[in-house]
């Protein structure tokens, strides 16, 4: 008898455990614009003047609060692979950013933070050799991507380091 009543009960509750399950899995917090970096992207561009293409592949993850880009590089073999997880705090306006690399774990400290201003998300690192500034910004026209890496000088200003742009794998 207690394994029927144990039956009835699962009977009931799972149906709506698997329904809860769902609508959490359907809000995503995000942005509009850490949506729009959603899907598949061909990036072609330079890393300190060396041509590059990378594949990168972007989209929701821990429920919805990071989007995470996967950028490989697709010489054979690859010379390079990064994890990214972008974040947004809403209280602050602040974005977040957790870049992971190949160089190991040193070098993913600090994280960046940021803002995100119409079209543009923009990040700064503060390494303690100087600080990276990492920009992406959407093409709404023309729905592309570019990326830009500047290294900082000791005078302030900038220095290139690496510019990317990018198109919908699909388009490819």
């Amino acid at each position: 008898m207690r394994h029927l009543a144990v039956l009835a009960l699962l009977i009931l509750v799972l149906p709506v455990a698997v329904r809860a399950q769902e609508i959490i899995l359907r809000e995503d917090p995000r942005p509009p614009l850490l949506k729009q970096l959603d899907g598949e992207w061909l990036m072609k561009g330079d890393v300190l003047g060396k041509p590059v293409t990378y594949l990168l592949v972007a989209g929701p993850t821990l429920r919805a609060r990071f989007t995470e880009l996967h950028m490989r590089d697709l010489a054979q073999p690859p010379q390079y692979e990064a994890r990214v997880f972008l974040g947004f705090d809403a209280e602050s306006g602040e974005l977040i950013a957790h870049w992971m690399d190949e160089f190991g774990a040193r070098y993913s400290i600090p994280h960046g933070t940021g803002r995100i201003d119409g079209s543009i998300l923009q990040f700064t690192f503060p390494y303690a050799g100087g600080p990276f500034r990492d920009t992406f910004e959407f093409d709404p026209r023309n729905g592309t991507w570019s990326f830009r890496i500047e290294a900082g000088k000791p005078d302030g200003s900038w220095k290139h380091f690496a510019n990317v742009w990018g198109v919908d794998y699909e388009w490819v």
